[in-house]
C-alpha cells in the first residue's frame, strides 16, 4: 500500500491517517527540494535547508524562486531578481557558480530540474529552454520552444515542458534538443510531473490534473480535483500521484491506474509547495509561516 491510503470502502474524503508536523519557518517558505532526510525551501532573500528537528543552514541571494532541484551534489535554484541560476555546495551551503541563464517567468512560477547529464530552465518568456552542463556550469544549448514556456519536468527519457500561454505540452528529446511533439491541454496549465508511468499536468483553469501516455502523447485521462486548481504543486511517487491544492484541503492523493481521488489530506492551507519521499511527504504554506512533514503510516488507521 502506498503512503496514506484509506480503509477498504471508504469514500475519497479527507483522512486522519498521515502525522503532521509543523515547523514554523518565518518568512516566504515556499518550493521545495529534497536533500535525504530533510529539505530546502526558497524564502524572502535565501533559501534554507530544514530537517524535522529545526534550520540546518542558509544562503543569502537576492530572489530565489521557482521549483529547485537537487543533483551533482548541488542544489541548483533560479534567481529571479539577478536573472540567473545558482548552484550551492549541498555540504558547505556556498554558491559555487552563477551562471548567466536568463528567467522565462520573473514572477516566479517555473522549474529547474535535472536529467540526461543536464540541468534546465525556461530562460526566455518568448520561447527557449537552457540546457546547463554540471561539469563546466556553462549553457550548451538553447531550445527553442513555444511562448510563455515555464515549467518543466524530466522523466521516461524526455525533457517535458508546458506553456500556458499556449496551453501544449512538448516532449523535448534530449538527444537533439528539439521539440519532438506537442499535445494539447486545458485552460491554464502550469506544474507537472514526469512519473508513475505518464505525465502529469495541472490544468489550473479547469481544476482537473491531465495524464498523458509518455509515448503516444494522447490524453489518457482526467481527474477533475476542484473548480479549479490555482497555483499549488504536484509530484510523483510510491504508486500515487501527489497534488497540492489551495482549497478544500492541503493536498490530494490520485491513484495512477483508476485516476480515483483515493485522499483529501489536511485543511486547506493557501498556497505552497509539495514534494514526495519514501518516508513521507513535505509541504509548504507560505502565508501561514510553515513547513509541514506528512509522516509514513505505520499501519492502516493510525
Amino acid at each position: 500500500m502506498g503512503l496514506f491510503t484509506l480503509l477498504a470502502g471508504a469514500a475519497p474524503a479527507r483522512t486522519t491517517t498521515p502525522r503532521e508536523q509543523v515547523i514554523q519557518v518565518p518568512g516566504f517558505a515556499d518550493f521545495l527540494a529534497v536533500d535525504g532526510d530533510s529539505v530546502w525551501a526558497t524564502n524572502k532573500g535565501r533559501v534554507e535547508r530544514w530537517s524535522r528537528r529545526g534550520k540546518l543552514a542558509e544562503v543569502a541571494m537576492a530572489r530565489p524562486c521557482g521549483a529547485m532541484t537537487v543533483a551533482y551534489g548541488s542544489l541548483w535554484v533560479a534567481d529571479c531578481t539577478a536573472l540567473n541560476l545558482h548552484r550551492i555546495d549541498l555540504r558547505t551551503a556556498r554558491i559555487t557558480a552563477t551562471i548567466p541563464t536568463g528567467i522565462a517567468n520573473p514572477k516566479g512560477e517555473l522549474n529547474v530540474v535535472a536529467g540526461a547529464g543536464s540541468i534546465w530552465l525556461a530562460s526566455d518568456a518568448a520561447g527557449a529552454v537552457a540546457r546547463i552542463d554540471p561539469a563546466t556550469d556553462r549553457v550548451t544549448a538553447s531550445i527553442a520552444v513555444d511562448p510563455g514556456t515555464f515549467y518543466l519536468s524530466f522523466g521516461m527519457g524526455a525533457l517535458w515542458a508546458v506553456s500556458a500561454a499556449g496551453q501544449s505540452l512538448q516532449k523535448i528529446d534530449p538527444a537533439s534538443n528539439t521539440v519532438v511533439h506537442r499535445t494539447a491541454l486545458g485552460r491554464e496549465p502550469g506544474f507537472l510531473v514526469a512519473g508513475e508511468g505518464a505525465v502529469w499536468v495541472q490544468e489550473q483553469g479547469d481544476g482537473t490534473v491531465a495524464r498523458v501516455d509518455p509515448a503516444s502523447g494522447d490524453v489518457t485521462g482526467r481527474v477533475k480535483v476542484d473548480a479549479t486548481l490555482a497555483y499549488g504543486d504536484i509530484d510523483a511517487g510510491g504508486g500515487k500521484v501527489w497534488l497540492r491544492t489551495t482549497a478544500g484541503q492541503t493536498f490530494v492523493v490520485i491513484d495512477p491506474a483508476s485516476l480515483a481521488i483515493t485522499a483529501r489530506v489536511g485543511a486547506a492551507a493557501g498556497s505552497g509547495a509539495l514534494r514526495y519521499t519514501r518516508a513521507g511527504l513535505w509541504t509548504s504554506a507560505h502565508d501561514a509561516h510553515t513547513l509541514s512533514w506528512w509522516k509514513k503510516p505505520l499501519r492502516m488507521g493510525e
